[in-house]
């Protein structure tokens, strides 16, 4: 099917049509992937669709309204980008800014720049579990993992998807504004969004919340997920928002709304160098992530917080922005089978992943064996007695790799045998020496043999 907007269908058949649609879409796959409630908003630039349905706690049967507020995770993440290129904007802050300029917290790594930070491409790690993050502050839990000795590579020579990288944008924010980072991003960003602000662990604005589920395996039962972010790790991943609100977010980040000015928001969404995101999308700009689709490019992002899945997809030539939330796991392929409803329905065809690359036959690298670090995420890759290797991270059950010619790599499900892409491994210029992975988008140095 050749891409169109909304438009046509909307005019063919009438948004009323449209709409009993796609909620009777949202309704059956909500059933069939056990997902308590749900929201969906598609927006053409004119007419704007919003559906939702089921519950938004699974123990009380509150219902989950177009106004239930989700746990967004790492979509959080777009808005704290949003926040640094408004002061940006307003010569407060310059791209190229030595961040140790202004936070001596990572006064090892002078030459990260804050482009790097909302790029994900400063090199550094992911950053501790959370519940290792609740018991420190954010100046040192930055001086902790922005050393130099933890760097994963160059400032802007490869990408490495990480909270902590945020942690220093969102402090950056703080230091420059005087503003507590909540603050600032209800002032800057979400109340000019028309959005009503709501946080993890802030329930003073009496927004309808959803809570996030789990499916236990044993007895099949929906159990409540508890969210346990650390409150130093808020600009990575504390807000709560419902579809419409993404909706906002996500004009804006096609330069449809005043609060970010055209200007500012083209250059969120122009590609950074070397950001090569792997599995999580096919290019990254200034915050949002770029997905490349029928000669087009998207922009988005995607968050799973403790038992949600949230997505969100704009298209700065047509005007199209789609997003979703979900409060259980299985939400997750939710968003992917509804996106090919979408297609059906609207004609918009929504990228949910990067854009499948065409793989040469599989080939052996035995040299990718070893153990990679990422702060402290170890990775380690062993070779099975027919040299096909496995990789376990910090000791979980084993997954079999499928690697090529490029150096790419394929995860498989050791349970269906299906392959996912997995990531890459890097060879040291220098030595030709096998001296990365990334899977999953984040980034781990080689520290040892297997």
């Amino acid at each position: 099917m050749p891409y169109t907007t909304t438009a046509a269908p909307v005019a063919e058949r009438g948004t009323s049509l449209l709409r009993e649609e796609l909620q009777d879409r949202l309704d059956a796959l909500a059933r069939v992937h056990r997902v308590p409630g749900a929201q969906l908003a598609v927006t053409a630039g004119t007419e704007v669709l919003t559906v939702h349905t089921g519950t938004a706690d699974a123990a009380t049967g509150a219902p989950f309204t177009a106004d239930t507020a989700v746990p967004l995770g790492s979509l959080t993440k777009p808005y704290t980008a949003a926040l640094v290129m408004l002061l940006v904007a307003d010569g407060d802050l310059e791209l190229d800014e030595p961040v140790a300029e202004l936070l001596p917290e990572l006064r090892e790594l002078p030459k990260v720049e804050i482009r790097h930070l909302l790029s994900h491409t400063a090199g550094l790690p992911t950053g501790p579990d959370s519940d290792t993050a609740a018991r420190t502050t954010a100046s040192r839990y930055l001086s902790e993992v922005c050393t130099a000795r933890d760097a994963l590579f160059a400032p802007g020579a490869d990408f490495s998807y990480s909270n902590a990288g945020y942690v220093a944008a969102g402090l950056l924010v703080e230091r420059v504004t005087g503003m507590p980072w909540h603050e600032a991003a209800r002032a800057l960003v979400l109340e000019p969004l028309g959005t009503a602000p709501a946080f993890l662990g802030d329930t003073a604005s009496g927004r309808p919340r959803a809570r996030g589920h789990a499916v236990n395996t044993a007895s099949g039962r929906l159990l409540p997920a508890h969210q346990n972010l650390a409150p130093l790790e808020a600009p990575a991943g504390a807000l709560l928002a419902g579809a419409a609100d993404l909706l906002a977010l996500g004009r804006a980040l096609i330069g449809r709304s005043a609060v970010l000015p055209p200007a500012v928001a083209e250059r969120m969404r122009r590609p950074e160098p070397a950001a090569a995101a792997g599995a999580l999308a096919d290019a990254w700009g200034l915050g949002p992530a770029l997905y490349r689709h029928g000669g087009r490019t998207w922009c988005g992002h995607d968050g799973n917080a403790q038992g949600t899945s949230c997505h969100l997809r704009a298209e700065p030539d047509s005007g199209v922005v789609v997003a979703f939330t979900g409060n259980a796991g299985g939400a997750t392929a939710l968003w992917r089978d509804l996106a090919d409803d979408l297609t059906r329905i609207t004609g918009v065809r929504v990228p949910t992943a990067p854009a499948p690359a065409r793989r040469e036959r599989p080939v052996a690298l035995p040299e990718c064996a070893g153990t990679y670090a990422n702060g402290p995420t170890e990775y380690r890759i062993t070779l099975r007695p027919d040299g096909s290797p496995v990789l376990s991270v910090d000791g979980d059950l084993p997954i079999p790799l499928v690697c090529y010619p490029d150096l790419s790599c394929d995860l498989v499900d050791p349970a269906t045998g299906r392959r996912e892409p997995g990531g890459r491994f890097h060879r040291d210029p220098a030595t030709g020496a096998v001296n990365r992975v990334q899977i999953s988008g984040r980034t781990a140095r080689r520290t040892g043999a297997a």
